[in-house]
């Protein structure tokens, strides 16, 4: 039953499909796994194996009636919890939030349904996806982070407790604790998953995405939750990519050994047929180092005022003090922080037109040591204000064994590329 549990979603979809496997079969398989793991890891905000069983049980019974399965039908769903479930808590990661029922589910989770997922549970998140860390572990190494805020879905879908894990990012808590506990994180362009239902923060930046454990299963939950079609990422392309390497403005927060890590994937992908640029990011887009912060706990400060006027002492001191800096910040300063992403945007697709796709580091290094600090987002807040979408895959392992990833970023609108750039880099860097 273990190994069924970590079947990729792609082979587990086609055996639901063709009924030599059953959604029941499947969730005692992440039941089982869930009970061996969950102790250790602490994945979840809230899960209930009863309530799995009997969804499994129903898709199950429609199946036999001869109703359409959908794309989705039978396999795992983390669902991270800034996103509403109108049958279990959604809690922000927050105590201000504690038992509460919202009346529905988010569309994202209510689309991941209709197309037959099945949700195991809520997942770990940090307080409203920003500051303080939940009690996740790495699955790699429990005395390390997960990173966040996505700490749960990404802990879990690498621990085998659910097939898909949806994901939220404001700066980098998609890509980030992907990469940090050997999963494939995709953040898709901006606004691509609908929010409805989100407890968003930040207006301009927080985008909801997937962490699998394959590319081709981060292609197929995309498929199924918004009806798109995102190719086979594992099919072999005509051509290899013309890549652009770049480290960007925060190139000096990376390890000696992802430097010496994205040096061996890109001779790699050479050796595979793939052209190189060195790319230099223009000064607009390194304006966002300072356009970033301002943004996002400017706009958070806003997205909390509820929480910071009636509840201020059940926030954690460090979100506090963002949220006062935020908030002093002034509609000025704000306005012009969503001019130097609008700018950025712009310059960025003349930037990127000469290449395929963009590789570049997914964190400074391996997940930090311990659970109180969830990693630094240095090499993502600048996609992530870019609106592009961008893929973590896992290739390597750091100094202590833990994940290493490498990231692509394509230009905005360019998703089904980015998924299928990132299988090829992938499979040219660990064959």
């Amino acid at each position: 039953m273990t190994d069924l549990a970590l079947l990729p979603a792609t082979q587990a979809a086609r055996r639901l499909r063709d009924g030599s496997l059953t959604a029941t079969d499947v969730a005692e398989a992440l039941i089982e796994r869930i009970a061996t793991r969950e102790p250790a890891l602490r994945a979840f905000a809230w899960q209930d194996p009863a309530a799995l069983r009997r969804a499994a049980a129903a898709a199950d019974a429609a199946a036999r009636a001869g109703r359409p399965k959908g794309p989705l039908h039978g396999l795992g769903l983390g669902v991270k919890d800034v996103l509403d479930t109108g049958d279990m808590p959604s809690q922000y990661g927050s105590p201000i939030w504690a038992g509460h029922r919202p009346r529905g589910d988010a569309a994202c989770v209510a689309l991941a349904k209709r197309a037959g997922a099945l949700v195991v549970g809520k997942t770990v998140t940090t307080e409203f996806a920003t500051r303080q860390p939940g009690p996740t572990a790495n699955p790699a190494n429990p005395g390390h982070t997960p990173g966040g805020s996505s700490s749960g879905s990404a802990s879990g879908v690498a621990a085998g407790f659910f097939h898909a894990g949806f994901g939220t990012q404001t700066a980098g808590s998609i890509v980030r604790p992907a990469a940090y506990c050997g999963a494939v994180g995709f953040k898709p362009s901006y606004g691509t998953i609908a929010r409805g239902g989100m407890k968003v923060m930040s207006e301009s930046l927080d985008t909801i995405g997937v962490l699998t454990r394959t590319v081709g299963d981060a292609a197929l939950f995309m498929a199924g939750c918004t009806g798109r079609d995102y190719g086979d990422p594992e099919a072999k392309p005509v051509r290899a990519p013309r890549l652009g390497i770049c480290l960007g403005p925060t190139a000096d927060q990376a390890e000696p050994y992802t430097l010496a890590l994205l040096e061996r994937a890109a001779a790699a992908c050479a050796k595979a047929g793939a052209t190189l640029v060195q790319l230099e990011l223009p000064a607009a887009v390194n304006a966002l180092v300072q356009a970033h912060p301002v943004v996002m706990n400017a706009e958070s400060a806003q997205s909390i005022a509820w929480e910071v006027d009636y509840a201020p002492a059940q926030i954690s001191e460090g979100l506090r003090e963002r949220m006062q800096w935020g908030a002093a910040q002034g509609p000025a300063a704000l306005d012009a922080g969503r001019q130097a992403f609008t700018d950025a945007q712009a310059a960025f697709r003349d930037c990127i037109a000469g290449v395929d796709a963009i590789l570049t580091p997914s964190a400074p290094g391996e997940a930090p040591e311990g659970l109180a600090w969830t990693g630094d987002p240095a090499f993502n807040f600048i996609w992530t204000s870019l609106w592009v979408p961008c893929v973590t895959v896992p290739v390597a392992s750091g100094p202590k064994g833990l994940p290493l990833g490498v990231q692509i970023v394509t230009g905005m609108g360019q998703d089904r590329a980015a998924l299928a750039w990132a299988e090829w880099v992938r499979q040219a860097v660990v064959g």
